[in-house]
This record gives C-alpha cells, sequence and structure tokens, in this order.
C-alpha cells in the first residue's frame, strides 16, 4: 500500500514542512555527491549508540539531531518525505510553525534515545527521519481521528485507489513497528532488517504524548464532526 494523500485540506501555508523536507532532500543530495567519501560523513553524523554511551560528550549528542537529516538511499528517503509531507502539513497547522519545529526535534530526539536503550551495544550508524515522523504521525492520529488517507492498493496488477480510514491506517503501521522490535528482540538481533524499529516505536509514542501541550492554544474546534470540509 502506497499512501498518496489525506482528505483534510491545511488551512496554511505549510513553511516549515516544507523547510523540513527541503533541507532533507538537501543533505541527501549533498551526501550522494561526497561519492566514497559519504560513508565517513554517515559514521559521523548518525548515532552509533555504543559509541555514544562509551564516550558521551557534546558531538555525540549532536549526533542525536544530524541523523534526522540524513538517509541511507532514495527509497529511504522517498517513504519518509512522503509521509511528512502527506501528515505534517496538518500537524503544522494546528501547532503553528515554530511549534512544530520544536515537537518534530522533540519526537525525533525521544525516538533516538529509544533506539539506544534497546541497542546499547550497536556500532552501526543510525540515520533516517523516521522517528521524527512517527512522532508527527502520532499526533495526526489523535487530532485527526476522522480523517481517511488516500492509497494506493496494486489488486492483480491494476492500481486502486482506496480511502483508508486514517486510524486503520496509522494504527496498523505502529502495531506494526512494535511487532517487528518485538521480533528483533525476540531473535537477538539489533535492527532487523535494517529498520530502527523502536526508534519508530518511541517517535510515535511521543508524538502522542506530547501533542497536546504543542496544541492547547492552538487548537480551533472545527463545525464539521468527520473533518472534511462542508463541500
Amino acid at each position: 500500500m502506497l499512501p498518496l494523500q489525506d482528505t483534510i485540506r491545511s488551512r496554511s501555508v505549510p513553511l516549515m514542512n516544507w523547510t523540513l523536507i527541503a533541507l532533507n532532500v538537501f543533505a541527501f543530495l549533498f551526501t550522494l555527491s561526497l561519492g566514497r567519501q559519504a560513508e565517513a560523513l554517515v559514521t559521523a553524523l548518525g548515532v552509533v549508540p555504543a559509541r555514544l554511551l562509551g564516550h558521551p560528550n557534546l558531538w555525540e549528542g549532536f549526533t542525536l539531531f544530524t541523523s534526522m537529516f540524513l538517509h541511507g538511499g532514495w527509497a529511504h528517503l522517498f517513504s519518509n518525505m512522503l509521509a511528512l509531507y502527506i501528515f505534517g502539513d496538518n500537524v503544522e497547522d494546528r501547532m503553528g510553525s515554530g511549534r512544530y519545529l520544536i515537537f518534530y526535534l522533540l519526537c525525533g530526539l525521544v525516538a533516538a534515545v529509544v533506539h539506544i536503550l534497546f541497542n546499547p551495544t550497536s556500532t552501526v550508524p543510525t540515520i533516517g527521519a523516521s522517528g521524527a515522523i512517527s512522532g508527527v504521525l502520532g499526533a495526526y492520529l489523535l487530532l485527526f481521528p476522522h480523517s481517511r488517507v488516500i492509497t494506493l492498493v496494486p489488486i492483480f496488477f491494476l492500481p486502486w485507489f482506496v480511502e483508508i480510514p486514517a486510524v486503520f491506517y496509522l494504527g496498523v503501521w505502529f502495531l506494526s513497528q512494535l511487532l517487528n522490535g518485538t521480533f528483533a528482540i525476540l531473535a537477538g538481533v539489533q535492527a532487523f532488517g535494517g529498520v530502527a524499529w523502536w526508534a519508530h516505536v518511541g517517535g510515535f509514542v511521543a508524538g502522542l504524548v506530547l501533542v497536546k501541550p504543542f496544541t492547547l492554544r492552538r487548537y480551533v474546534r472545527r463545525y464539521y464532526v468527520d473533518e472534511y470540509w462542508p463541500w
């Protein structure tokens, strides 16, 4: 299933969301331009749990943030930016640009910390915006429970466009992260399949917890219950 868009229109221009997308794309293209030196950049700016815990310092703490803007490939970048594009504008609309940026970074920070707690001896650099975006998904779930996600579902090699309730779509997504993270623990591997499942879980839960204080004074009640525009 490939999400394409949601049914909620943003009431303001999501400048911060677009800025975050642009920064991620720029960082990825810059990494590609380095050629063979890209691996050294990822190692330096990615989160390495064993290195951070063994030698905690300001630079290692800085990697908790720099890692959010690096990606390991086109598919990694595309999937993350697509999710941010679909769900981030509405969350920013409710929070305001400044609060949204702080919320995004905090969720990414919590996600990285959770990943470190579950993988304290890992020497593999962890990168990607997935943890922060997971927080955005958690916030979206609570802010727009009646929204729907227009999804491309290939059935018998033919494209079908289906509106899936956001609660179901995001609920299934979170459950899959939780189950895969649990399996990784039982199997005795660190980032099963190369994915930091527990970072996703941590970011999503952070989004659920932080969304209320970040929207406390920004919330404007809508007069149409299903969150659709009234026409």
